[in-house]
């Protein structure tokens, strides 16, 4: 094991000889039997001719732990000052006790340093590199020392608060050496749901620990080469926070390959079967396909089985991050992993029992499906459920001449049966492919895509009421099929049924030609809207436009299951969604066609966070029933799905209307809220704490959901706002109803008027203290800054436009117009946001019946006062030159707009081409200048 791992093995004595110059492995001496003052070490090791640290070998089975007391005996205690002398550090650093079986290894520049076990002997160049780390930094001597003591504060800004907090998680589990049982290196275990940023949660703890704890090299395993691309671009594109250079631009990042690994490389993407191929020299015949995939199931003669391979020592890595860990390590390749002395770092969205099991239960960081769903960072899903006779009991081929295709080269031939043959429902697509399933079951997902699974989408003809399917985009869809053969047929049948040719539907198998160009042009291109797989793009892989998963496959694993659910669960920008499905606005949320009863099966925890549709409880109700406290916890469930799709769609104005509806809260915060307090995980802990305070269990979890919505509940115009909104983004069309003409002829309008103006008395009767205050920000004087006076007055003209009422400035002017309240305007102007205070103020000082007169546009009324101020400053003897004029034609201009002023707005266009805030000072002087704009905000805005 010794000369295996360079070192030169030598007898103490005349012969020894430090100075022998080593290979690439640096240049170690193993002295054999060196007297210490506590007794005879069996081996001191030497490096560079500095002694740095002893082994303490026994024979198989014997007692390590004793060994290991031996050995720090003779570190601890050497015999006098000669070999002192010869020592680099007293005591010395580093520790081994090995039985040829087990080797144990501890070093004591780590902090609260430990035992651990390692799969053989540290290269002498590793150890030569430790202690010229450590003489570089005394104070952080170690890579664990580092971590706890060199590692700068978190830059957050480009990372969500999972992000922030995965991050801080492994850097301390990591430093603190947690998740260590069994003397291995620490494990730590994010689980972070999918479409939550996990590679780039590791790029960042990477960089960091490569930069400020200086590692050596970090390993990111993947399952699937096409993660490992993804990976790869992810890390090549990072942005440095602290340098704003690309993380490639700083370190070599290395896909692993045929050509070994590089010595210079810093990060080393790989699959777990690479990996093996590439420490053993074997190869694992069958496994690559066309793209070059590798199958991760494929069958190993003898096992899994890694020997020392001096290339790659079992230190080569400071760090290892395994993505989508649930797939790759506590199985058969687990013996790959445990080769090396590194921590590990699982990565996974679907954590199970083996792989808390595999980590110690070390969950340093927890993000689960719901709260991405809130965050919107994912988009929730519905269940769309199709079955056929043949789906759920099999069928029968008649007795005759079949067709029959070869698994493997899938050439067909023709045989003949003397007897009926019946198939169960699990051979439907294995062993037996009927044709007439596939083509009912793409048959209805068709026919029922734009009339119940996306209705929304639906545009029909004007005369005949015909869909028209040239102006409709299929949604991104992935089909999932039972094995490559299955897939063939899927693929001729999808595009039979929908009458298109090959670039609307193609297969994305690791058997097919082409895999990855195929999945670039299904991310990218809008001619292709279907794809159909096996597992290529079952984990891991991002095609985030994706908004259908049709299973023709069913799945056993719960785990798995949920991966392949998280392929449509995320988000992207509108722009980028427009690019492959333009014209149907933000992605909201996917769906899951279920032909097979995959989301029925008891193992299978497929709940979306929306456990109602519409026609079962409507927002409106769910809303009344948050205010009367009597909505259930299922309900809470579903009204924070409909609110997070609902924040999707809203602007940034109308996120910043409702924060300010809810007293500052974030939309998205109330919804994280509701999603935790149906949290079965946080119910459990209310309930343990209430049954040790003496209280009842499910009254405090009433109490922990109750908190959750009283945002919404102790707000009612915040309630008001949200329904007028999700009427207003939602396009309805009735399918049902008839419809016959009464008459032909002139409105009715002194009636609508008189209707509309009665409405608008009564909503402002219902919101009178708050419109109440807003009027008075507008008035001179005022504290409220003009803009801030102005964003709410656009926040009541945006809520009043929606439905049911949809009223403008225009239209109610227009009404006051006709019953005789307000002046005609004679210019026919269109009325903007100014008239409306103008009718709010009208109304609040009580109208008609209080002998208050006629409202006037104000654009008119502004006009008249800023002409009359003119008239006074000139009998007052003030002149105003024609450059002068020209800044007080614009600010009054600019006050008929926004009702009052704003110094600020001297800075933007078009005062700006006049120099702005210094010019308006420079032509009319500091003091003159101020006393002006005060003067005409009294004037103009009264």
């Amino acid at each position: 094991m010794l000369a295996a791992a360079g070192w030169d093995v030598q007898d103490g004595g005349a012969d020894l000889n430090l100075h022998v110059q080593g290979d690439r492995r640096g240049n170690g001496v193993a002295v054999r039997e060196v007297t210490t003052a506590r007794g005879r070490a069996d081996y001191a090791l030497y490096v560079d001719r500095k002694l740095v640290g002893v082994i303490e070998a026994k024979r198989e089975g014997a007692d390590l732990s004793a060994a290991e007391a031996q050995a720090d005996g003779y570190a601890d205690h050497l015999t006098d000052a000669q070999q002192r002398l010869s020592a680099w550090r007293t005591p010395l650093p580093f520790r081994y006790v090995s039985d040829g079986g087990e080797t144990r290894f501890r070093s004591v520049l780590d902090p609260d340093s430990r035992t651990r076990r390692i799969f053989s002997f540290h290269q002498p160049r590793t150890l030569a590199r430790w202690v010229r780390q450590a003489e570089e930094d005394e104070q952080a001597p170690s890579y664990r020392a580092r971590l706890r003591l060199r590692m700068p504060d978190l830059d957050e800004r480009p990372l969500r608060p999972a992000q922030i907090k995965a991050v801080r998680g492994v850097e301390d589990s990591v430093a603190h050496g947690k998740g260590q049982q069994g003397m291995g290196q620490s494990r730590s275990l994010v689980q972070m749901a999918t479409g939550a940023g996990k590679t780039f949660t590791a790029v960042t703890f990477s960089y960091r620990m490569l930069k400020h704890a200086r590692a050596e090299r970090v390993l990111f395993l993947v399952d699937r080469n096409n993660l490992g691309v993804q990976a790869f671009a992810e890390f090549e594109n990072f942005k440095t926070p602290d340098t704003d250079r690309k993380f490639a631009d700083l370190y070599n990042v290395q896909r692993l390959g045929a050509e070994g690994m590089f010595a210079s490389s810093k990060v080393v993407i790989s699959t777990v079967q690479r990996l093996y191929m590439e420490l053993t020299g074997a190869s694992l015949p069958g496994t690559e396909h066309g793209d070059g995939e590798i199958d991760y199931d494929v069958d190993v003669p003898g096992g899994i089985e890694v020997g020392y391979n001096a290339d790659i020592p079992p230190e080569a890595f400071d760090l290892i991050v395994v993505d989508e860990c649930h797939r790759s390590i506590y199985g058969k390749w687990r013996s790959v992993l445990e080769y090396f002395d590194a921590p590990v770092v699982g990565l996974t969205a679907t954590p199970v029992a083996q792989t808390f099991g595999y980590f110690n239960g070390n969950l340093v960081s927890e993000y689960s499906y719901p709260q991405a769903v809130a965050d919107r960072v994912n988009v929730d899903f519905s269940v769309y459920e199709i079955e056929t006779r043949i789906t759920a009991e099999g069928g029968v081929i008649a007795h005759g001449t079949i067709p029959v295709r070869d698994r493997r080269t899938r050439r067909q031939r023709y045989e003949d049966i003397d007897e009926d043959i019946e198939y169960g429902a699990r051979q439907v697509g294995v062993g037996v492919i009927s044709k007439d399933q596939l083509r009912t079951v793409v048959q209805t997902f068709r026919d029922r895509l734009f009339t119940e699974i996306f209705p929304e989408r639906a545009r029909h003809d004007p005369e005949t009421g015909v869909l028209r399917w040239d102006e409709m985009y299929v949604p991104k869809t992935l089909v999932f099929a039972k094995n490559d053969n299955h897939a063939e047929e899927i693929v001729e049948v999808v595009r039979d049924v929908f009458g298109k040719g090959n670039d609307f539907c193609v297969k994305i198998t690791s058997a097919a030609r082409n895999a990855a160009e195929r999945l670039a042009a299904f991310r990218n291109l809008p001619e292709l809207r279907i794809a159909v797989t096996v597992d290529m793009i079952a984990t891991g892989t991002d095609v985030k436009p994706l908004e259908c998963l049709l299973f023709l496959r069913d799945v056993k694993s719960w785990a798995y299951f949920e991966q392949m659910k998280g392929r449509g669960a995320r988000t992207l920008s509108l722009t980028d969604f427009e690019k492959v499905t333009p014209g149907v606005g933000p992605k909201t949320r996917f769906v899951i066609v279920d032909a097979v009863g995959v989301t029925k099966k008891p193992k299978i925890d497929a709940a979306p966070l929306e456990r109602h549709t519409e026609k079962q409880i409507s927002l409106e109700k769910l809303l009344r029933k948050t205010a009367a406290n009597t909505i259930e916890e299922e309900e809470v469930s579903t009204l924070a799905a409909r609110l997070a799709k609902l924040d999707i769609q809203m602007t940034d104005e109308e996120r910043a209307e409702i924060q300010r509806l809810s007293g500052g809260l974030e939309l998205t915060k109330i919804v994280h809220g509701m999603v935790e307090a149906v949290s079965a995980d946080r119910q459990l802990d209310v309930r343990e704490a209430a049954e040790r305070a003496g209280r009842d269990p499910e009254r405090a979890v009433r109490d922990l959901i109750e908190k959750a919505v009283r945002p919404l509940a102790a707000a009612p115009p915040l309630r008001a706002r949200l329904l007028e909104m999700r009427r207003a983004k939602d396009i309805l069309y009735d399918e049902n109803g008839t419809d016959e003409l009464v008459r032909a002829g002139a409105a009715a309008d002194e009636d609508t008027a008189t209707q509309t103006v009665r409405d608008w008395r009564r909503y402002i009767a219902d919101n009178r203290d708050e419109i109440a205050a807003m009027s008075i920000a507008f008035s001179a004087g005022s504290d409220v800054p003009p803009g801030v006076a102005m964003d709410r007055l656009k926040d009541v003209a945006r809520s009043i436009a929606r439905p049911p009422r949809a009223w403008t400035p225009d239209r109610l002017w227009k009404a006051y117009e006709k019953i005789g309240e307000a002046v005609i305007d004679g210019a026919r102007r269109r009325h903007a946001d100014s008239d409306l205070l103008a009718l709010l103020r009208y109304e609040l000082a009580g109208g008609a019946a209080q002998g208050v007169p006629a409202p006037r546009p104000y654009e008119e009324l502004v006009r008249e006062r800023y002409e009359a101020w003119l008239t006074r400053q000139e009998q007052a003897g003030a002149r105003f030159t024609e450059r002068q004029r020209w800044w007080l034609d614009r600010i009054a201009l600019a006050t008929a707009e926004q009702v009052r002023f704003d110094t600020a707005d001297l800075d933007y266009a078009p005062f700006t081409s006049r120099n702005g805030t210094d010019g308006f000072i420079a032509e009319f002087g500091g003091k003159r200048a101020e006393h002006i704009i005060i003067d005409l905000d009294k004037e103009l805005s009264a």
